[in-house]
C-alpha cells in the first residue's frame, strides 16, 4: 500500500500513558482506498494501529463496517515507515 504523508505528529498522551503518532495521509494505487484521505493513530507496539476516513469522520461516522472500518495492518508497514522519515 502506498500512502502520500499529509501531516504527521507524536502525541505523548500526558505523563503517564503510551504515546502515539497520528499521520494525516493520502492513498495511492489502491483501487479501493485511491485517494482517499485517511488519518491513523500509530502506537509503539507492532500491530497497534488504528485508521479512519477523514471524509466519514466529518460526518460523524465512527462505526464499524459502515463506510469507516479499515485493516491498519493493511496500511500499518508503510505507516511506520513514514514515521521514521
Amino acid at each position: 500500500m502506498k500512502i502520500k504523508v499529509i501531516k504527521k505528529d507524536y502525541h505523548r498522551n500526558g505523563i503517564s500513558g503510551t504515546g502515539f503518532s497520528v499521520v494525516i495521509f493520502k492513498t495511492q494505487g489502491d483501487p479501493e482506498t485511491k485517494g482517499k484521505r485517511m488519518i491513523s493513530i500509530v502506537f509503539p507496539n507492532a500491530g497497534d494501529c488504528a485508521v479512519f476516513d477523514l471524509d466519514e469522520l466529518a460526518k460523524e461516522n465512527i462505526e464499524f463496517a459502515n463506510g469507516n472500518s479499515w485493516r491498519g495492518d493493511y496500511f500499518e508497514p508503510e505507516l511506520r515507515k513514514a514515521l521514521q522519515e
